[in-house]
């Protein structure tokens, strides 16, 4: 809470005119979703500015542009909460709603905003797919999905671009009675994007095969997968 509100007083010389944020950032998106995008955390300046999801950063101009190829979102850009974009099918949330420090937020963050995930996800009972934006999301995902009342595979599935895990529900959970989906996919961070380990090309596969599960089409094609070299990336 403290290192969000301090980055909103101080700024970046570059949005000094902005009003920031400066609060925890709500999930956005289609109420109607099928598919959560799960995230880890607001930027400082991204959605800690804006007060949306992957907003405001290049981690967000990448990963809006491409739900705009993949038919999710209605335009390529999203720069503020005002911009007229909307997302079809696909509803952005993150693990933690406050910036963190270096954008590595603390067990104990992720745990105390743990319960805030697994209650919206209440609100999104026609949700099939969780696309885990990198490996502490994924390892949130399989979380969410134990207390929910899904079954979870032995060993722990390890998390890769692209990797899919189907979980089914435990009699007596709390979970709807489909089952669940999680689809791997690296966070779209510069880390990852400007080394070229995430491509235009390696995300569009991923929203390609969401698009595929959500529709209930088997794979048409199984899709090159990338090298699993660093897989845990977040």
């Amino acid at each position: 809470m403290a290192h969000r509100e301090s980055v909103a007083r101080e700024k970046r010389r570059a949005f000094r005119d902005w009003t920031y944020w400066g609060r925890p950032v709500p999930g956005f998106g289609d109420p109607a979703a099928r598919i959560l995008a799960l995230g880890l955390a607001p930027a400082a300046h991204g959605a800690n500015r804006t007060g949306r999801m992957f907003t405001g950063d290049r981690s967000g101009d990448f990963l809006y542009a491409a739900l705009h190829r993949a038919g999710f979102a209605s335009q390529p850009l999203s720069e503020s909460v005002d911009d007229g974009l909307r997302l079809s099918d696909v509803f952005i949330t993150a693990m933690v709603r406050c910036a963190p420090p270096a954008n590595r937020p603390l067990p104990s963050e992720i745990a105390r905003c743990a319960g805030f995930l697994e209650r919206e996800l209440n609100y999104f009972p026609r949700v099939k797919i969780i696309l885990c934006l990198g490996g502490l999301a994924f390892r949130a995902a399989l979380d969410l999905a134990r207390v929910r009342g899904h079954v979870l595979p032995k060993p722990l599935p390890k998390f890769g671009h692209g990797v899919e895990v189907v979980l089914k529900v435990l009699a007596g959970g709390t979970a709807a009675s489909a089952p669940l989906i999680l689809l791997g996919c690296y966070h779209p961070s510069q880390q990852n994007t400007f080394t070229g380990r995430l491509t235009p090309a390696l995300i569009d596969v991923v929203l390609s095969r969401a698009r595929q599960l959500v529709s209930g089409r088997s794979r048409e094609k199984a899709p090159k997968r990338p090298s699993r070299r660093s897989a845990e990336v977040s």
